[in-house]
C-alpha cells in the first residue's frame, strides 16, 4: 500500500478541520467528543456515547448524509427498527416496508432503555450491515454507522448492554462538562441568537465523500513498532488481577483504526504512540470488566487504562515513521 502524499494529507486535513469547525459552530465546548465521533465514523465503526449530547443531528448535516433517530423505550420491538412485511391488497403480496435503520447515520437514543431482543436486532445490523426478515436479506445503505447514547447504568429503567453488543461499538465516549469560558459562550449564544438550529450548518461532505475519506484514512501508515506497542498494551490488560474481562484483538483493531484517523487530523500520514494513547480509553473502556473488589475500591476502567499507558514502555523505535 502506497504512502499518502503531502497533497492527499493536506486535502484530507482541510476536510476534517472543516467538519470539526462547522460542527463546533453549533456544538460549543465538546471538541473532544466531536473528534471522537469523527474518528469512529471515518474508520468505519460505531460509537457509543454516555450522556445525551445533542450532537448527532448537527454532525449528520455537516457530513451531508441521511439521518434517522430511534428513541429506545422498554416496549420498542425489533420490527420498529428493521421494518416489516405488510400485505398489500392491490398487489396481492407482502411488501417490505423499511424501518428507520435504512439510513446512513442512525442515532440510537437511550439505547439501554430497550429490552434484550431489541438489542439483538440492532446487533445483527451493526455486525452484518443487513436486515434478515422472513428469510430475506435487505442490505442497509452505505455508508452506515450507528451513534448510540446511553444513560449511566445506575439510572432508573435502564438495561445493561450485553458484552457482544458493547464489543460492536468501536469507541465509547463520555460527555464531559465544557470549560467555564465555553459554557459561558453557550449562554451568550442562546441569549443573543436563540436556540441553535442544526439545519443552519453547511454540508462539508456527502455519502460518497465519507467513503472516499475513509479510504484515505485506511492508507495512513501503521508501522510494526506501533503494532508491537498496541500488543503490549492489550497483553498488559490480560495480566491484571483487577480485571475479570481483558481486551480482545477487536479492541486492538479499534484503537489502531481510530488512531489512523486521529493521525490524519493532526496532519500526518503515519501513526505515533501519542495517537494510540489518545484513542486507548475510548477503544478500551467499554470492553474491560472489573473484578467486584475493584469496583468496591472505587476503581473504574479509565483508571486502569491510565495506569496501563503509564506502565507500558514506549521505545524510541515506536516514534519512527
Amino acid at each position: 500500500m502506497a504512502n499518502l502524499t503531502k497533497k492527499e494529507i493536506d486535502s484530507a486535513l482541510t476536510l476534517l478541520q472543516s467538519l470539526r469547525d462547522e460542527t463546533g459552530r453549533i456544538f460549543i465546548g465538546q471538541d473532544e467528543l466531536v473528534t471522537g465521533v469523527l474518528c469512529g465514523i471515518l474508520s468505519g465503526g460505531h460509537v457509543l456515547i454516555e450522556g445525551v449530547p445533542g450532537l448527532v443531528k448537527t454532525l449528520a448535516m455537516t457530513l451531508g448524509c441521511d439521518f434517522n433517530r430511534i428513541q429506545f423505550t422498554p416496549d420498542l420491538m425489533p420490527t420498529d427498527i428493521t421494518g416489516t412485511h405488510i400485505y398489500h391488497s392491490e398487489k396481492q403480496k407482502f411488501v417490505f416496508y423499511k424501518g428507520p435503520v435504512f439510513t446512513n447515520l442512525l442515532l440510537a437514543d437511550e439505547i439501554n432503555r430497550a429490552p434484550a431482543k431489541t438489542h439483538s436486532a440492532l446487533l445483527e445490523i451493526m455486525q452484518e450491515g443487513s436486515v434478515t426478515l422472513d428469510g430475506k436479506r435487505y442490505d442497509v445503505t452505505e455508508p452506515f454507522f450507528v451513534v448510540a447514547t446511553q444513560n449511566p447504568i445506575e439510572s432508573e429503567g435502564t438495561y445493561g448492554l450485553p458484552e457482544a453488543q458493547l464489543d460492536r461499538f468501536m469507541l465509547k465516549l463520555n460527555v464531559e462538562y465544557p470549560k467555564p469560558t465555553e459554557e459561558i459562550d453557550v449562554y451568550r449564544m442562546h441569549l443573543t441568537d436563540g436556540e441553535p438550529n442544526p439545519k443552519s450548518v453547511k454540508p462539508v461532505l456527502s455519502s460518497k465523500g465519507i467513503l472516499n475519506l475513509r479510504e484515505v484514512c485506511n492508507q495512513v501508515t501503521v508501522s510494526e513498532s506501533i503494532l508491537n506497542y498496541v500488543y503490549r498494551l492489550i497483553d498488559a490488560t490480560r495480566k491484571r488481577r483487577d480485571l475479570a474481562v481483558a481486551c480482545s484483538p477487536r479492541a486492538a483493531l479499534a484503537v489502531l483504526r481510530a488512531s489512523r484517523v486521529f493521525a490524519l487530523m493532526n496532519g500526518r500520514g503515519y501513526v505515533l504512540p501519542d495517537d494510540v494513547k489518545k484513542m486507548a480509553a475510548p477503544a478500551f473502556r467499554h470492553r474491560l470488566r472489573l473484578q467486584p473488589e475493584a469496583y468496591l475500591e472505587g476503581i473504574c476502567a479509565d483508571d486502569i487504562i491510565t495506569d496501563l499507558l503509564s506502565a507500558t514502555e514506549v521505545s524510541d523505535q515506536d516514534f519512527a515513521e
